[in-house]
């Protein structure tokens, strides 16, 4: 079991943006269980055996209801495992082997997202690209501004604008920092998740401390994408790279949910 363990999971990239370019042609393993249950201390088990991370520790999560969402994703697997249909046990994975022995550099970065984020740069034109941005985006801002106490600047193009030091520090404060309380750990790699599949820490914040549901964060990180897809259409390639992407979304925002 060791072994089948490593092999459907090793060297799983932290950044979900890799993950979904790799998560379409992530190899299959025959299934070997019959039942998936949680166990004590929400411990994922297999027919009774601990179900192991790439680096060999325990996938066990805090809350049951987060643990009864992973052990769903494995008995939903039929004749073969499938990792891509598994993005509650990829999320959780990356946080147990990466965001547990990094919390305060993964923090530090979803920081760095602060001083250029997405939400702040508006687009010169065309007046419905300009709506659609004030439309999902000006929300979050409001929200930051209001209940953060975070007064961040708009700049319009792609040029870089400086922001207040101290619209960083309030924004910034919001950001799990406490790992005395393992649900912060959780929390943390969530949302870290969520900021760099939107290139937005302030959606992955808003939609950590529930302003914006996870429909709301979608729509919002995908503004120029979707006028974009709206003038000149899509491709099925491209489609299926962003129904994975939804799919780590949704499982960030599960964590987000069940973890709390």
């Amino acid at each position: 079991m060791r072994d089948i363990f490593t092999e459907i999971f090793e060297n799983q990239p932290i950044d979900p943006t890799e993950s979904a370019r790799r998560g379409l042609r992530m190899q299959r393993r025959a299934r070997f269980y019959s039942q998936a249950e949680v166990g004590e201390a929400g411990q994922i088990l297999l027919d009774g055996k601990p179900v192991r991370t790439p680096a060999r520790r325990l996938l066990a999560v805090p809350g049951r209801p987060l643990a009864e969402a992973i052990a769903a994703e494995w008995q939903a697997q039929r004749n073969t495992i499938d990792p891509a249909a598994m993005p509650l046990t990829r999320l959780a994975n990356a946080i147990i082997d990466g965001v547990a022995d990094a919390a305060g550099p993964v923090a530090a970065e979803i920081e760095q997202y602060l001083g250029s984020d997405l939400v702040l740069y508006r687009a010169p034109g065309p007046a419905g690209l300009l709506a659609a941005q004030a439309r999902h985006w000006d929300p979050v801002v409001a929200w930051v501004r209001d209940t953060l106490g975070a007064r961040f600047v708009l700049a319009e193009g792609v040029v870089y604008v400086a922001q207040p030091a101290g619209a960083v520090a309030a924004a910034a404060r919001a950001i799990p920092t406490d790992m005395a309380d393992p649900k912060n750990l959780w929390r943390l790699g969530a949302i870290s998740a969520v900021t760099t599949l939107t290139g937005s820490a302030l959606i992955a914040l808003a939609l950590a401390h529930g302003a914006l549901t996870a429909d709301e964060a979608w729509a919002a990180a995908h503004v120029d994408e979707d006028w974009n897809r709206s003038q000149w259409g899509s491709d099925e390639a491209e489609d299926e790279r962003r129904a994975f992407r939804r799919h780590e979304m949704d499982a960030a925002a599960a964590v987000l949910r069940l973890a709390s």
